[in-house]
């Protein structure tokens, strides 16, 4: 009978490797002590030698595979029947073990399930909010305790990073205990509320209890968390959210929170970022030699996600520090965005203990500014940023925007400078397409978008927002002050949608209305150039031969130096330019 052999320890923090070259064949007689792997862990090259003699039925890895501890290497038929003894009573004695508590289960374990119930008081925790959204800031909360919530019924109100959102209720009952509080940072699965539920919801907690004789599902270890309902809809957010952290349960490591038999729902691999990825989710094995895994590790890269330049995908040194500078980020694939962005974004830095020198105060980030800290760090990080500074002469621009300003304002909106602004930066992205594009590294690509969406960052009390006006080249000036003046508004009400902030294509930023003389935007990424506006002021311009007073606006384009040479981004600065200082170049070239 042919018995597995498996990856045995291979030393101290080393639970994997990748087969590099398989020593053996099938049908070749192996000893003990016999080399029948090399694999390439993240340290060295090492030999895994036999510990079984015997003749080999089936070989299972392959070349490059990556196998863990555990994991089958081949099938063998002993030679000796002291070999193959143990391995026959093992078995025995485990299958003993699991039927013996099977047959107490139906009569032992299903009797406190059922006390559950019958105590009526469940658990509403956060459920999913929609893609990409784990998380938000409690801003108000619509339930209290003794009040009757019914399906559909708003709960409390979430701040994502993308907008504040409406949670309803996706249960019937009395609510007994509201356990989230205003300004707690709750994550999909997290607590909301206890509820004692109606006749209704209860049949169908009921019915979840039962289990099938026979099934090792109510065997659970003697110090298992209890679960109320497993095919709650929340409760597999809970346990990815349980995984997630576990690996800063204090004393605890991932084997130990999530031993090899935990149910299937909470099997996940664990990777070098420190995101938790279903074992049902297929990954690649990369191919990389110790001294690559090594520096991956030492700059925080993923090394999972980069694309080996070398013979069959292999990497180097070389691909990593390039990825880890924003060459290889596949923006195709959203989870690879967001673990890109736990590489290449925020450092972590531990800080000095600053109560030393004084009193301080501490306060969690909200979700719009850890977004905003987030998003910008990548695309400081990924982005080759170059400010090009100009200023434009916007006398005649300044008299009639004034002129035009009551007819805008019956119409609903503001005659701004960032209206006009957007109309002129529609036209500059159309004579330079280059910069109403994207770069994609990973495909080797630049992606020219036929449309023209702008993106108009909006200072709220929450943080820095960026909605997006569409279709910009096709709307008069009058129409997108309107548009304009609506945007913003949704954005300091916390009324924007998710929707309302993507699909932009360019991005103006105006701090005119704070100050300042020039400053340097970072580039809105996957975008490639920004405008940025600073305060216009009257100066002394040299005009027909002497100086006359002014009106100057400055401005700041920073764009991406990977796909814009700097004379293209000159031309583009002063075509803004000369549209601002000759608005009929708006008809003549527009």
């Amino acid at each position: 009978m042919a018995t597995e052999f498996k990856l045995p320890e291979l030393g101290e923090n080393i639970d994997s490797g990748d087969v590099v070259r398989i020593a053996v064949t099938a049908g070749e007689t192996i000893n003990q002590g016999q080399t029948v792997v090399e694999l390439e862990t993240d340290k060295a090259v090492v030999e895994v030698p036999s510990t079984v003699s015997g003749v080999i039925e089936q070989v299972v890895v392959t070349p490059s595979q990556r196998v863990k501890v555990g994991d089958v290497l081949f099938t063998y038929t002993a030679n000796e029947p002291a070999t193959k003894e143990p391995p026959t009573k093992k078995p025995a004695a485990k299958e003993a073990t699991v039927k013996e508590p099977a047959a107490v289960a139906p009569a032992a374990v299903p009797e406190p399930r059922a006390a559950a119930v019958n105590a009526s008081v469940s658990e509403f925790r956060l459920p999913e909010l929609g893609e990409n959204i784990e998380s938000g800031d409690v801003v108000r909360i619509a339930v209290q305790p003794g009040e009757e919530v019914t399906t559909g019924h708003t709960v409390l109100e979430l701040e994502t990073d993308k907008a504040v959102v409406e949670v309803p209720s996706t249960v019937s009952g009395t609510v007994s205990e509201v356990k989230a509080q205003v300004g707690q940072k709750l994550k999909v699965g997290d607590l909301i509320f206890t509820f004692a539920a109606t006749a209704a919801t209860e049949p169908a907690a009921t019915a979840a209890a039962p289990a099938q004789p026979g099934s090792a599902a109510p065997v659970q270890p003697d110090n298992a968390a209890p679960v109320d309902n497993p095919s709650d809809d929340g409760y597999m957010a809970m346990t990815r959210h349980s995984f997630r952290t576990a690996r800063t349960a204090e004393g605890k490591s991932e084997q130990e929170a999530f031993p090899p038999d935990a149910p299937p729902e909470m099997q996940f691999e664990v990777h070098p970022a420190g995101l938790g990825k279903h074992a049902g989710h297929e990954h690649r094995t990369v191919p990389a030699a110790p001294i690559v895994r090594k520096l991956a590790r030492e700059i925080g890269v993923d090394i999972d996600l980069v694309k080996g330049t070398g013979p069959g995908g292999r990497l180097s040194e070389a691909d990593v520090k390039a990825f880890a500078k924003g060459v290889f980020v596949r923006m195709a694939d959203p989870e690879a965005s967001v673990r890109m962005a736990s590489v290449a974004g925020t450092v972590v830095v531990k800080l000095p203990d600053f109560s030393r020198w004084g009193k301080i105060e501490k306060v969690s980030l909200r979700a719009v500014r850890r977004k905003t800290a987030e998003h910008l760090a990548l695309a400081w990080n990924v982005i080759p940023h170059v400010t090009q500074f100009d200023k434009a002469d916007v006398s005649a621009l300044e008299e009639l925007r004034k002129r035009f300003a009551p007819k805008a304002e019956k119409a609903g909106g503001k005659m701004t400078m960032t209206a006009i602004a957007l109309k002129v930066a529609a036209s500059a992205l159309k004579a330079f397409p280059q910069f109403n594009a994207s770069i994609d590294m990973a495909g080797e690509e630049i992606i020219y978008k036929r449309y023209i969406n702008i993106g108009v960052a909006v200072d709220t009390d929450r943080g820095l927002l960026v909605p997006v006006i569409r279709d910009v080249d096709k709307k008069n000036i009058i129409e997108l002050a309107v548009e304009l003046s609506t945007i913003s508004n949704k954005a300091r009400d916390k009324k924007l949608a998710p929707e309302d902030m993507e699909g932009g294509s360019f991005t103006i930023t105006n701090l005119g209305g704070v100050g300042g003389t020039a400053f340097t935007p970072i580039i809105n990424h996957p975008e490639v150039a920004i405008l940025g506006m600073s305060r216009s002021r009257v100066e002394p311009a040299w005009v027909n031969d002497k100086f006359e007073p002014r009106t100057m606006l400055p401005l700041s384009v920073s764009y991406d130096h990977r796909i814009i040479d700097g004379a293209d981004a000159a031309r583009f600065t002063r075509w803004i330019v000369d549209a601002l200082e000759q608005p009929f170049l708006l008809s003549v070239q527009g």
